[in-house]
C-alpha cells in the first residue's frame, strides 16, 4: 500500500500521515522506516531525525485501549511514550498515538454513528465499547486539529447487529467516507471486496465509490488469503489509492493465485462493479445483445417473511398445508400465516440456498469456486421456505422452471455470477450479467477461450 504513494512523501519534512484505525502500529512504523530514510539527507542526526519524524509527521487513533499500547510499544519502542524507554520524548503517556474511549449514542436500540445494537453494545465500564474515535463524530477534524496528507489504514469491517440470522454490519465503509471529510491528498485504506455489489447497507458507499474519479487505482483479492493467508474474508479484500489532486480512470488490479490482471478502466459502467478484467468485455457483448437480465426474477431475501429459525409442524394438520422448506429439513405451515410473497406460492420455482458460495465465498482445495450450491433445485406450488433459502422465478409449469435450473448450473452463468459476488450471501446484483444463453454465439474466439479457461474454476 505505501508502494502506491508517490515515494517523495517519503523525503519531504512536511508530510504528515495518518492511521485512524491503529491496531499493532504497521503502518506507523513502516512509514517511520522509509522517512528516516528519506531525510537523512536533510537530517543528518539520527535522534533529530527521530525526534522530528515521531513527533511531527506520523499520528494515529488506536481502537481499543490494548491497541492503543501495542501501537505505541511497536512505533516508540515503549507502549508510555514519556517513559525513558522511549526513542523520542513526550511530555504525555500517549504521544501522538491517542486513543479516547467513547460511549455510543443510542437511539432506539441502535447506535446513531455506526449501527452498533445497544443489547451488544451498552457495556460495563471494564469491557471496550468498540465506538471508534473517527466515527463516532461529526466533525472529524477536531480530533487533531490538523491537515493531513497521507491517511492511510486497516480499519474493522463490521459490528454485530445482533439481527436475524446473527447479521455483521458493515463499518469499514464509515472509516472510508470520514476519511474523505479530512480531505487527503492522498487516502489509501484495504478494506473487505464485498462493496463492489453492495447490499447490507453498502449501496450508497458503492455508488459514491464507483463515481469518485479520484480512485486512482485498486488492488483486489478474489481469494483473501493470497493477502492474508490466516484469515478467512468472504468475496476478497482490496486496497485501493484515492488521490484528491487527479481525476481519471481507475487502474484496476486483479490478483489470483499469484496471477497479475491490470486494466485502466471507468468503475461506474456497470451498476455494481465487476471484479475481474477479462470479464468486463465480455459482459458488453452480452448486453448488446439481451438487455433482459434474471435479476427481475429474484425474489426478495427474505420472500415469504419466515425468518430462519422459523420451525412449522412434523406433520399435515389440513390438505391446505404448506410445505415449507428450512436449513434443517421440511415442516408444514398453514396457509393463512403466510401474508409476503404469495405470488409464488403455486408457482414452480427455483429454490437457492441463501449461503450460495461454499468456503466462505473462497476456492476450495482443488482451486475451484462453489458458486451457487447443491440445494439449488425445483419446488413445486404449495411449496415455500424461510430466510434460508431466496426464490427464482414463478411458472405455471414444471418444464419452464426446470428449463432455468438447467441454466443456471451452467459453469458459464456461474462464472457470470461469480463476477458480481463479493459475499456468500447472494442479492439480486449477482444475477445482473446473466442473461439470453444466446449471447455466447456471438463471442469472438478469444473470449470464448477465455470463458472456457475459466470455466475450469467453476463447479
Amino acid at each position: 500500500m505505501l508502494d502506491l504513494l508517490p515515494q517523495e512523501l517519503f523525503q519531504s519534512p512536511q508530510t504528515r500521515f495518518l492511521d485512524p484505525a491503529c491496531k499493532s502500529g504497521i503502518f506507523l512504523r513502516e512509514i517511520a522506516k522509509r522517512l528516516l530514510k528519506g531525510l537523512e539527507p536533510q537530517i543528518p542526526d539520527l535522534q533529530l531525525r527521530v525526534d522530528h519524524i515521531f513527533q511531527h509527521q506520523l499520528y494515529g487513533i488506536a481502537i481499543t485501549e490494548l491497541t492503543s499500547l501495542l501501537s505505541r510499544r511497536s512505533v516508540y519502542c515503549s507502549k508510555y511514550p514519556n517513559s525513558i524507554y522511549s526513542v523520542t520524548a513526550f511530555d504525555d503517556a500517549q504521544g501522538n498515538i491517542r486513543y479516547k474511549r467513547i460511549q455510543h449514542q443510542w437511539k432506539d436500540g441502535r447506535c446513531v454513528f455506526c449501527g452498533a445494537s445497544q443489547s451488544q453494545y451498552d457495556r460495563d465500564v471494564t469491557l471496550e465499547t468498540h465506538a471508534y474515535e473517527l466515527i463516532h463524530t461529526t466533525r472529524p477534524e477536531e480530533i487533531f486539529k490538523m491537515k493531513f496528507d497521507v491517511i492511510i489504514g486497516n480499519p474493522p469491517y463490521q459490528l454485530d447487529t445482533g439481527g436475524a440470522g446473527r447479521q455483521a454490519k458493515p463499518i469499514y465503509n464509515l472509516f472510508v467516507e470520514q476519511a474523505k471529510k479530512l480531505n487527503p491528498r492522498f487516502l489509501s485504506m484495504i478494506i473487505p471486496s464485498r462493496w463492489f455489489a453492495g447490499g447490507m447497507g453498502l449501496d450508497n458507499f458503492r455508488d459514491s465509490m464507483m463515481q469518485d474519479r479520484h480512485i486512482s487505482k485498486i488492488v483486489d483479492f478474489a481469494n483473501a488469503k493470497d493477502c492474508f493467508p490466516q484469515n478467512s474474508i468472504s468475496g476478497g479484500v482490496c486496497y485501493f489509492l484515492r488521490e484528491r489532486d487527479v481525476i481519471g480512470d481507475c487502474e484496476f488490479t486483479n490478483i489470483n493465485s499469484g496471477q497479475t490482471n491490470v486494466l485502466v478502466r471507468p468503475l461506474n459502467e456497470f451498476s455494481v462493479l465487476v471484479r475481474y478484467n477479462e470479464a468486463v468485455s465480455i459482459i458488453h457483448k452480452i448486453r448488446n445483445i439481451d438487455k433482459t437480465s434474471l435479476d427481475i426474477l429474484i425474489s426478495p431475501l427474505m420472500p415469504f417473511g419466515l425468518s430462519t429459525d422459523y420451525r412449522g409442524n412434523s406433520a399435515k394438520s389440513s390438505s391446505t398445508d404448506l410445505t415449507l422448506y428450512a436449513s434443517n429439513g421440511t415442516s408444514y405451515i398453514q396457509r393463512s400465516i403466510i401474508s409476503k410473497g404469495v405470488e409464488y406460492i403455486d408457482k414452480y420455482k427455483i429454490l437457492i440456498s441463501k449461503t450460495s458460495a461454499e468456503h466462505a465465498g473462497e476456492p476450495g482445495k482443488d482451486g475451484t469456486f462453489k458458486v451457487l450450491t447443491s440445494s439449488l433445485k425445483v419446488i413445486n406450488p404449495g411449496e415455500i421456505c424461510t430466510h434460508s433459502y431466496f426464490i427464482i422465478g414463478q411458472y405455471d409449469n414444471y418444464t419452464n422452471a426446470n428449463n432455468l435450473l438447467s441454466y443456471l448450473k451452467t459453469r458459464f452463468v456461474r462464472f457470470l455470477i461469480h463476477c458480481f459476488h463479493e459475499s456468500i450471501n447472494p442479492s439480486q446484483t449477482y444475477f445482473y450479467a446473466i442473461f439470453n444463453a444466446q449471447a455466447l454465439l456471438h463471442f469472438s474466439s478469444s473470449q470464448t477461450l477465455f470463458c472456457c479457461r475459466i470455466e475450469n474454476q467453476y463447479l
